[in-house]
């Protein structure tokens, strides 16, 4: 995987050990008996790809413009049914004093989504408060990104500051949702999401136009396409490379990158970006996380003809 190194903290300094994952057993709590957080280095930056569990979806939504014929073939080839659980995958990244957040999951406030919600355990089993984020950077402003930051205020520190693109706080203060193909009732819970979300963290928030340095080697960058404001985050350091893509691929994106998802609010943009991202990291090599592929994501893309091979890097622990 280029040369990003896996970490279980072993000749680490206390610092960095922080940011390996828990799994012993405590009085309150049993342990865990799957990691659900993998950390890694992408040169001098320290990475966590932390699961906040499962969104369950109708598989019908990954590809709304194909032929039922073609998702189901596509379905049966990768043994997935015709409803399963979405992985939720967040980041967190150190670098030059700052801890950061990337995006935060659906959280604990929808029970619907039982498979959700792990999210704030999992970081302090890895060692990581609340308290300890100083930013968090918003691919966008869907429920299943900024849900695990909801109700949890007074936990975090005052100064935190919330990067997210200045078009995607605009585009939910009042959303359009004429194009979108969720499944009914999504799109009132995403607005109730957004509006609540906006309400309680307005005034920490940093909005950018196109691309924003949050941290040495952390680079936000706007791409639009899912949603107006829709954002990536690229990390690098000492030559290494890394991109956490938010929604802008799924697993399906891979082979089928023309098809479109249901939450994209304008599809052929969407395309387009999926397509330029995943040539890009073809080209160069570079290391890909994304919210919604199978934890703990970290993959590279290959060429497959005139479409693209999605590569999942080794499990090195």
């Amino acid at each position: 995987m280029n040369n990003i190194t896996k970490s279980l903290g072993v000749g680490r300094s206390e610092e960095e050990t922080n940011m390996s994952l828990d799994t012993t057993s405590h009085p309150d709590k049993p342990a865990e008996l799957i990691r659900s957080g993998y950390a890694l280095r992408v040169g001098e930056i320290d990475a966590l790809v932390v699961s906040d569990g499962t969104m369950s979806i109708p598989a019908a939504t990954l590809a709304v413009n194909a032929a039922p014929a073609d998702l189901g073939a596509w379905l049966d080839g990768m043994f997935l049914p015709a409803r399963f659980g979405w992985p939720l995958n967040v980041g967190v990244v150190r670098s030059g004093g700052r801890t950061v957040l990337i995006d935060a999951g659906l959280g604990a406030e929808f029970p619907e989504f039982a498979g959700a919600g792990q999210l704030t355990r999992r970081l302090e089993g890895a060692g990581l408060g609340l308290d300890s984020l100083t930013d968090v950077v918003l691919t966008h402003m869907h429920m299943d990104h900024i849900g695990g930051l909801l109700g949890l205020r007074d936990r975090l520190r005052p100064d935190l500051r919330i990067h997210v693109a200045a078009a995607e706080a605009e585009f939910w203060a009042s959303p359009d949702f004429s194009r979108v193909s969720m499944p009914p009732g999504f799109p009132d819970a995403l607005r109730r999401a957004a509006k609540r979300f906006l309400n309680e963290y307005r005034s920490q928030l940093q909005p950018f136009e196109t691309e924003y340095e949050v941290a040495p080697g952390v680079l936000v960058q706007r791409t639009g396409g899912h949603t107006p404001g829709h954002s990536v985050v690229r990390l690098a350091s000492g030559g290494d490379r890394l991109t956490f893509a938010g929604d802008a691929v799924f697993q399906v994106g891979f082979e089928h990158p023309d098809w479109y998802n249901g939450f994209e609010h304008d599809p052929e943009e969407a395309a387009r970006v999926r397509v330029g991202l995943l040539r890009e990291l073809a080209e160069n090599r570079e290391s890909l996380v994304a919210t919604h592929l199978s934890f703990p994501s970290v993959c590279h893309v290959a060429v497959a003809g005139d479409v693209f091979r999605w590569v999942p890097g080794p499990w090195e622990y």
